[in-house]
């Protein structure tokens, strides 16, 4: 039951994550692009910082899901008397995973900052090279997420 339901808060946290990810990128960005760069900047940073503390809920509730449940695992395994190998699809998972929150730290806490003072100080120049860095960063963690999910329904051998 435990395990259940830990995988389960791993699975939604990661559905909140990288589905946000696809709406912003592939449907708030371009629908706003349309707007002017004042209401269009205050906009995405009000948009965004409502999705990182989502985000960042998320990151740590997938982050420490997934550590309960392979020292679980393991522990049953080494219990049983065997000896814990973790699977790759896993080992790709784990390791991604930590980039990925490594990356979304940084968004949140260097980039976004950014784009907060500037929309602060109405520089729309700055603020539109803010957001270009976040939407950069931001693709680079949807093309982990994508990996790490193919990574785990693919099964890969290992």
């Amino acid at each position: 039951m435990i395990y259940a339901t830990l995988k389960t808060l791993h699975v939604l946290s990661i559905i909140v994550w990288i589905g946000g990810m696809v709406f912003a990128h592939f449907f708030l960005r371009p629908a706003v692009a349309a707007l002017e760069p004042a209401p269009r900047l205050r906009l995405m940073h009000d948009v965004l910082g409502r999705f990182f503390q989502a985000v960042l809920a998320a990151s740590l509730l997938t982050l420490i899901s997934g550590v309960w449940m392979l020292g679980r695992v393991a522990k049953q395994v080494v219990q049983a008397g065997g000896s814990f190998q973790m699977p790759l699809a896993w080992t790709v998972m784990a390791v991604l995973g930590v980039v990925m929150v490594a990356i979304f730290l940084y968004i949140r806490f260097v980039l976004y900052k950014k784009l907060g003072v500037a929309v602060a100080a109405a520089d729309w120049p700055a603020g539109g090279a803010a957001m270009a860095r976040i939407r950069i960063w931001v693709s680079v963690n949807l093309g982990l997420g994508v990996v790490v999910l193919l990574a785990t329904l693919m099964r890969w051998p290992g």
